[in-house]
């Protein structure tokens, strides 16, 4: 298996060389995009953009040239936008979260730079289950292409020995964007500043972030969880609770992120046909204004699952 699993490296490591030499690393766009969005993307409230990042632009400054916001703390923090307040709701807590190129912002708006290139996403959400949710898929082609905080990072895409097409696709779909990206093995050691993309079935993926998301919301930010074999792929609403469990072929794209390191996306499945059925969805119509998706033999279904209570 380990002398497979080095063949599998080698000729994905040769499929990326050939790409690179036939076609140059492509410059990142530099419109700013901003969307306001409630309940994990599931309703669009407003989106403007191209936007041009002014001198010394920040997100607070950003949503108000767009949006009529409400504020407290002495304007830091967000109470609401174009009437829409945080509030409860069913009894739980509903609050406006922002993200820059698809991860939760660590600072307030106030004190958040926008740079060229930036996707700025406001949603209200529930956040009963998860108090942080950092990182999400819903504004792909980011953090790929403009990277966090103005820095664009490497990109390194960790196959599976088992999932060489599904790999195949995903370093395609990154060079088609002109992300150049590395290719490893899963778990080929820390790299705190690179964002790694993890392909292959749920079993094998790097323990530690299996277990993070075993743990469910409140650990990862991500509403679906595997079963212990990682045969069945469970999908939470906003209260934590399973929806509908999915079987054989079903696939999960979803980004969390772990302390002092990048974002980690999985494309990733309860069997081989799952994870190359996630990575062809790895496109942004597919993923746009969704915090994690999974993919059934129908189609794709935002994360969380909508409940009767949104």
């Amino acid at each position: 298996m380990a002398g497979f699993a080095g063949a599998v490296c080698v000729a994905l490591v040769a499929l990326v060389v050939l790409t690179l030499a036939g076609s140059g690393v492509g410059s990142a766009p530099t419109a700013v995009q901003l969307v306001v969005t409630r309940d994990f993307g599931s309703r669009v409230l407003h989106r403007a953009g191209p936007l041009k990042a002014g001198e010394g632009e920040t997100v607070m400054r950003l949503l108000r040239d767009h949006d009529a916001v409400d504020v407290i703390s002495g304007g830091r923090i967000v109470q609401g936008i174009d009437g829409l307040s945080s509030h409860e709701e069913a009894g739980e807590p509903l609050d406006w979260f922002y993200y820059v190129n698809g991860v939760e912002a660590p600072r307030g708006a106030v004190a958040t730079s926008v740079h060229p290139g930036d996707h700025v996403w406001w949603d209200l959400h529930d956040w009963s289950q998860a108090e942080k949710i950092p990182a999400v898929v819903g504004s792909y082609p980011e953090p790929f292409l403009n990277g966090i905080e103005g820095k664009r990072l490497p990109v390194r895409i960790e196959c599976a020995a088992a999932s060489p097409s599904a790999c195949s696709t995903v370093i395609a779909r990154l060079r088609a964007l002109g992300v150049p990206a590395a290719v490893a093995a899963i778990g080929s050691g820390g790299a705190p500043e690179t964002l790694r993309v993890m392909v292959g079935p749920w079993g094998g993926l790097e323990a530690s972030l299996a277990q993070s998301l075993e743990r469910g919301p409140r650990a990862s930010g991500v509403y679906a969880r595997f079963s212990a074999n990682g045969g069945a792929l469970s999908l939470l609403d906003q209260n934590g609770q399973t929806v509908q469990t999915l079987s054989a072929g079903s696939g999960l794209i979803a980004a969390t992120q772990q302390a002092k390191e990048a974002p980690v996306w999985v494309i990733t499945g309860t069997d081989i046909a799952g994870v190359e059925r996630a990575a062809d969805a790895l496109d942004r119509s597919t993923l746009q204004d969704r915090f994690a998706v999974a993919i059934a033999a129908g189609g794709a279904i935002a994360l969380p699952e909508r409940s009767g209570t949104l």
